[in-house]
């Protein structure tokens, strides 16, 4: 955590800015679209983002851990982590790190202490529950794991709408954002166990665990298997689609963090696509030059944004034309509510088995 970070946010006590510095850290080490998505945030509002997030990644870590505890190791430090968090909650006190400064968070922003409930409540299915059988079973694992942690954000990110109205964009988009990272990671996660996409959705295909496996295990292909995360990805799409018009519910200097992040993530879809589908064998990544350019963009709309929020005017930042497209394939994104409020510049809170041409982006609508 930079000083000029901590100093924004009011972090002074020492112990405190130790625990903020500890989650950056590990944002940086582990979450770079996230991590590089924070940096186009008002410094003041970074700290609890990389907080929110830190504890996310400190909890996931331990469920995934493969090498460094047994399963019964890794359900106590998981039990252990539930009682800091909940004590910490409750007092501000922890001696661990991601807990103080979640706690400190919570406190600061008035955060629902039952989205960190419900994110351990999933994280503790993680240890038991290696298949789902449809897709239903899913979603509601993922209110825990992905729709919860968007709640958390909206108070930090503010919001130009009341915040309810809100709320069930900012949920799909971690769905979107956790069913993206589960199709990227189909292959580690077989070597874990765990299947994430539903087992509905692989037998309307002909494909099923067992034939993900062989595959994994041989490095060959089977054009059900690409059929069903062909299917899988237009999945996700869908639920892009559904948080789209939360973009637009955002304080507007808030926008283009959440923006880069979403245009950084679906891009993964591309990747994937244009990579033909290989992600049980392999990860598809963002190419390095394409998350440069996504990040400058972000950087010209968050200069208009503070631009505008300094100017005093109420109206919306000054347009930047989007260089990339928001919506997913083939679909119209929803249209941009009416009746936005302006914000009040406050602190929140206080083709079969073919893969898509190289290069080819899904046609869609373009934000401003």
């Amino acid at each position: 955590m930079t000083v000029r970070e901590l100093d924004a946010a009011g972090i002074t006590e020492p112990s405190l800015r130790a625990a903020y510095t500890h989650c950056r850290t590990l944002n940086a080490r582990h979450g770079r679209t996230y991590f590089l998505a924070t940096r186009l945030l008002p410094v003041e509002r970074r700290p609890a983002v990389h907080a929110l997030y830190g504890f996310a990644r400190w909890a996931d870590d331990i469920v995934d851990s493969l090498t460094s505890a047994t399963a019964r190791q890794r359900a106590t430090a998981l039990e252990r982590l539930g009682g800091d968090l909940e004590t910490g909650l409750r007092t501000g006190r922890s001696t661990e790190p991601v807990v103080l400064a979640l706690a400190d968070t919570a406190r600061r922003y008035g955060i629902d202490h039952r989205h960190f409930g419900d994110f351990m409540t999933s994280m503790h299915s993680d240890l038991e529950v290696t298949d789902y059988p449809t897709y239903e079973h899913l979603r509601a694992y993922m209110h825990g794991s992905a729709a919860v942690i968007g709640l958390q954000m909206l108070p930090v990110l503010g919001t130009v709408v009341p915040r309810e109205e809100a709320a069930p964009h900012a949920a799909a988009l971690g769905v979107a954002f956790q069913l993206t990272n589960f199709l990227r990671d189909v292959g580690e996660d077989l070597d874990r166990g765990r299947v994430y996409l539903p087992a509905d959705l692989l037998a309307a295909h002909g494909a099923d665990r067992e034939l993900l496996t062989w595959s994994r295990h041989t490095g060959r292909r089977d054009p059900r298997i690409t059929r069903a995360l062909r299917a899988a990805e237009e999945l996700t799409r869908g639920v892009y689609r559904e948080a789209v018009p939360g973009l637009a519910m955002l304080d507007p200097v808030a926008r283009p963090c959440i923006r880069t992040a979403f245009v950084l993530y679906s891009g993964i879809l591309d990747a994937i696509a244009e990579d033909g589908y290989s992600v049980v064998h392999r990860r598809a990544v963002v190419p390095r030059r394409r998350r440069a350019t996504v990040a400058v963009d972000g950087l010209c709309r968050l200069t208009a944004a503070r631009l505008a929020a300094r100017a005093g005017t109420g109206r919306r930042a000054p347009a930047v034309r989007a260089r990339f497209p928001l919506a997913p394939a083939h679909s119209t994104a929803p249209p941009r509510p009416a009746g936005i409020r302006p914000a009040d510049g406050r602190r929140a809170g206080a083709r079969p088995a073919e893969a898509r041409p190289a290069g080819a982006r899904p046609a869609g609508t373009e934000v401003a």
